[in-house]
């Protein structure tokens, strides 16, 4: 995980389910309400986007070139 002034990035590519999900979770319960998170992971996690939505997050998912997905997630 790296972090800058108003993002922190996560990597979490290839990692067998149920990684990826608990990573992020993880990332986001310790993430200071002004930061943003941005995950790149190897598939479109579906499940999660309804997580998001009923703790109060906003997210953009972009797929990118490389096959790769890179969601951008933020609280509401």
């Amino acid at each position: 995980m790296t972090q800058s002034d108003d993002e922190i990035a996560l990597d979490v590519c290839w990692l067998e389910p149920p990684e990826p999900m608990e990573r992020i979770l993880d990332a986001l319960s310790t993430m200071p309400p002004d930061k943003r998170l941005r995950v790149l992971i190897h598939r479109e996690p579906i499940p999660l986007y309804r997580i998001l939505g009923n703790n109060g997050y906003a997210y953009r998912t972009q797929s990118r070139d490389d096959h790769l997905y890179e969601i951008l997630i933020w609280q509401k």
